[in-house]
Parts: C-alpha cells; sequence; structure tokens
C-alpha cells in the first residue's frame, strides 16, 4: 500500500487537488497585472511594489469571507458569483483607505475536493480581481473530511493595495457640512444572511415574489457584491474625497461613523435613498422593524462618500453612474447616525 493510498483511504484526494490546479490556470491568468511575478504553485506569491510608481507608498491589507451567504450558494448549487463576493468584501475595504489593490489570495476548505465545483468558485475570484485590478498570486486549497460535510466548504481572501501616503483617506478630512454621497449596491452583498436565510428558510429559490420585480429569489439572494474601484480610483487620484464608508455587516448605523471624528454625526434623508426591492421584500417576509433594517443591511446603498461641496459637481462628473445626495456631515448629536 502507498502512502498516496493511505492517503486516500483517509478521505483526501491528492489527483482531485492537481486537478483544480489545472483548471485553474487560465482563470488566473485572466487576473495578471504589472508587478506580478513568479508563477502560480510556488510556495509563495510575488509582487513588485516598484512597478506601481508609488513614491511614497504604503500597504493597506484587508481580509474577509462570505459569511452565511455560502451555505445558499451550496443549497442552490451555484458557485459562480461567490468567489466575486469574496474579492469585493476585501478589496471595497481597503479602498475605503484610499489604496489600489494589488494582489489577491484565496482560502478554500472544502469536505470532497470535487475539481469543477471548485473551478467554478474560483472563476468567480478571477472574475473579481479583474474588476478590482488586483492580480491572483496564490491560494491554498485544503481537503478536510471529517470537519467538512462532502457538499461542504468555506471561502476567506486577502487582499493588499497600495496607497500615496498623502492620499490616505483616514477620516481626518471629513469636516461638518461635508455633503454625503451614496453609490448604488448591486443587492444584499454579503452581510445580513443568516437572517436572510431565516426569513426565507421554507423558499426553494424558485420563487418570483411580487416585490422581485421578475426576478427568481434564488438570482436575487446569490447577486454578487459589487466592487467599487474602478469608480473610485479617479476620485482618489484627484484628491475629492474626505471620507468613505463600505457598507458592510451592522449597515449604517455601525459602518457610517467608522469614516469621521467622534465630534461630527451623518444626518441622512431616507427618501434620498434608491432601496432595492430585496430589501422591502425581507422587512415584509420577515416582519423586520423599519429602523432595524437600517443597523443590518446596506438597503440599497453600498458605498458612502464624505465630500466637500465644493468637489460635488467634479465627484458626479467623473462618476459613470448616479451619486445620490443622501445627507450631510453635522456636529454630534445623541448619536453618529440620524435618519430622518
Amino acid at each position: 500500500m502507498t502512502e498516496k493510498n493511505a492517503y486516500a483511504k483517509s478521505g483526501v484526494d491528492v489527483e482531485a487537488g492537481y486537478e483544480v490546479v489545472e483548471r485553474i490556470k487560465k482563470h488566473v491568468a485572466r487576473t495578471e497585472r504589472a508587478g506580478v511575478m513568479g508563477a502560480l504553485g510556488g510556495f509563495g506569491g510575488m509582487f513588485d511594489l516598484s512597478a506601481t510608481g508609488v513614491k511614497e507608498p504604503v500597504l493597506i491589507s484587508g481580509t474577509d469571507g462570505v459569511g452565511t451567504k455560502l451555505m445558499l450558494a451550496i443549497k442552490y448549487d451555484k458557485h459562480d458569483t461567490i468567489g466575486q463576493d469574496c474579492v469585493a468584501m476585501c478589496v471595497n475595504d481597503i479602498i475605503a483607505a484610499g489604496a489600489e489593490p494589488l494582489y489577491f489570495l484565496d482560502y478554500i476548505a472544502t469536505g470532497k475536493n470535487e475539481p469543477a465545483k471548485l473551478e467554478q468558485v474560483v472563476a468567480g475570484v478571477a472574475e473579481g480581481c479583474v474588476q478590482s485590478g488586483a492580480a491572483l498570486i496564490g491560494g491554498e486549497t485544503a481537503e478536510m473530511p471529517g470537519m467538512y460535510g462532502e457538499d461542504d466548504y468555506d471561502l476567506a481572501g486577502f487582499a493588499v493595495g497600495v496607497a500615496e501616503k498623502s492620499q490616505i483617506i483616514d477620516g481626518s478630512k471629513v469636516a461638518e457640512g461635508d455633503i454625503l454621497l451614496g453609490l448604488a449596491s448591486s443587492g444584499i452583498h454579503s452581510n445580513g444572511y443568516s437572517l436572510v436565510r431565516r426569513v426565507f428558510a421554507e423558499y426553494t429559490g424558485e420563487e418570483v415574489l411580487p416585490e422581485l420585480e421578475g426576478q427568481k429569489l434564488k438570482d436575487v439572494l446569490l447577486e454578487p457584491t459589487r466592487i467599487y474601484v474602478k469608480a473610485l480610483l479617479p476620485l482618489i487620484k484627484e484628491e475629492l474625497v474626505n471620507g468613505i464608508a463600505h457598507i458592510t455587516g451592522g449597515g449604517f448605523i455601525e459602518n457610517v461613523p467608522r469614516m469621521f471624528a467622534d465630534n461630527l454625526a451623518a444626518e441622512i434623508e431616507e427618501d434620498k435613498i434608491p432601496v432595492l426591492p430585496i430589501f422591502k421584500a425581507l422587512e415584509k417576509y420577515g416582519d423586520i422593524k423599519h429602523q432595524e433594517m437600517f443597523e443590518i443591511f446596506n438597503m440599497g446603498i453600498g458605498l458612502m462618500l464624505a465630500v466637500s461641496p465644493e468637489n460635488v459637481a467634479r465627484v458626479k462628473e467623473l462618476l459613470d453612474e448616479p451619486a445620490y445626495e443622501i445627507g450631510r456631515i453635522v456636529e454630534k448629536m445623541d448619536t453618529s447616525v440620524v435618519i430622518r
């Protein structure tokens, strides 16, 4: 009996792991950019920072997963978009600090290595990298029978970006009177899914709810997280933005105050927010209090910018999409976020 056969008897298929690597090479190739060194399969991914041309480089990193949205991807047997969610959760965080994403690494743990399925996952990761301009320079696939069921897997990622030291966005420039501009989300993104799954636990996913304007429930729930990198980079380079909030877990209430000092607050006008149909459905079918929705979900605004009034017109000019004027920065009140 060879060592490989012994390992296979324990539930780990080494040959399937080799097949995954071969399958994903074409997806990784899509993400190549200046600065990438070495080839896929080494012990470490390499990147030449000098290729970025940044004069005073500051590296900014982020790591995240996609939470229990994965359980819906597994339930509906749809795995080609969840990788974009993973990339988005990382790169949207680092662009909020003013960093251009450089490279990304992923980690997939599964109970049984199914090369075709894992290729779909990595294809989604590659798509997210292409959308954000990050190179996929490495990763890990771990087959862990006994810890995960055969159909189960987990996904996490890690991104590194670079910012000019003078262009870092840390909220210190946000001031009373700044205008809050909201950029639309693509859907629920990747937060609040423990509640989403509870609300729709008895649904198959094939339903077309009247609120969802003709879309199947499963397609709306698995709509991938939007990536904001390419929209924001021109604004950052012209230093037009004072603060950026990525609206993730905790909704408006937790995330918006992260972009300004303790002596300030955000005053938001609810009727200016383009609330997406899925949030109206969640509130209705989940019997969720209206105010609580803003404490959990993005409600249709995936990213919020704090912009000096004199820069608003230029920001709107550079953005190839609507920028919703949803509020302003005011002096601190009883709470850090007030939704009118």
